[in-house]
């Protein structure tokens, strides 16, 4: 007869997040001894975690944190969503986030090797959190932005998920709202640059290109190509560069309209997207 009762699995999956065989072998083998039984699934989970160095870490998180004129916007992943909901995974996650404010660092290597404060590294808490929750966790990407006045947003794609988008956007001005606003609409649009200034050349003569042979092959007539191709770059410019886009709330005015309207400026933004 099992040493444990099903309230003993839950505590212990709800504890170190690892999946319901899991637990229950490591209270077999523990004989009912919850303490003994986190000890099996951490020494376990370290010894798979070479083997998960391999794996593709598509799911997790975004978090951010603003203090004025600076903003910080982490992604950690893991493998399922099953763990990335989790209180543990997102526990980590914070600690992360934490370190990140804290260290200064600007990208993820820099985080990775950073002190967490009790003498160990940000790579050492995850590899603490690969073994006890039994995925591969990792640091993704880092951002940092300074301005006048950075703004956050943070977006959940399901009710169930911890936030999937974050948006960082730094303004110089003092309407608020608008700033808001604009980082919605940055993770709603998915702009890929701040201004027409950042577009690499090399990106606008392979659209030329593209649009031209495209045109060719449509038949339209020699004399026509000109303004046809530069119609289309035009048009790649309007949805990929954020002060060229429409509005997400009045498409009858460009965001670089809506800034001017309300006195700001904007200097910089980061979005991501988890596992993109």
């Amino acid at each position: 007869m099992p040493s444990y009762t099903a309230a003993d699995i839950k505590a212990l999956r709800e504890r170190t997040g690892a999946g319901m065989m899991d637990v229950k072998k490591a209270l077999d083998e523990a004989e009912g001894d919850t303490g003994k039984a986190v000890e099996i699934l951490r020494v376990k989970g370290l010894k798979g975690i070479t083997k998960r160095e391999g794996r593709s870490a598509s799911n997790g998180l975004v978090a951010a944190h603003v203090d004025g004129g600076t903003g910080v916007l982490v992604e950690v992943n893991c493998e399922t969503d099953f763990v990335a909901k989790g209180e543990k995974f997102k526990e980590l996650a914070e600690k992360v986030l934490q370190v990140a404010v804290s260290s200064g660092a600007a990208d993820a290597d820099a985080l990775r090797a950073a002190d967490t404060g009790d003498g160990t590294t940000v790579q050492q808490l995850l590899d603490e959190g690969n073994a006890t929750l039994g995925e591969k966790i990792e640091v993704r990407r880092v951002a940092r932005l300074t301005g006048g006045h950075v703004t956050s947003y943070l977006h959940r794609t399901s009710p169930d998920l911890p936030p999937q988008i974050g948006v960082l956007l730094a303004v110089d001005g003092d309407d608020t709202t608008t700033a808001r606003d604009v980082a919605l609409h940055i993770a709603a649009m998915s702009p890929s640059v701040l201004s027409v200034a950042e577009v690499p050349e090399e990106t606008l003569e392979a659209e030329r290109r593209i649009a031209h042979e495209t045109a060719v092959n449509e038949n339209k007539p020699e004399q026509a190509l000109p303004k046809i191709v530069e119609g289309r770059v035009k048009g790649y410019l309007k949805e990929n560069v954020l002060l060229e886009q429409a509005f997400s709330k009045d498409n009858k005015k460009t965001i670089a309209k809506v800034l001017d309207e309300a006195g700001l400026t904007a200097t910089a933004f980061s979005r991501f997207r988890v596992g993109s």
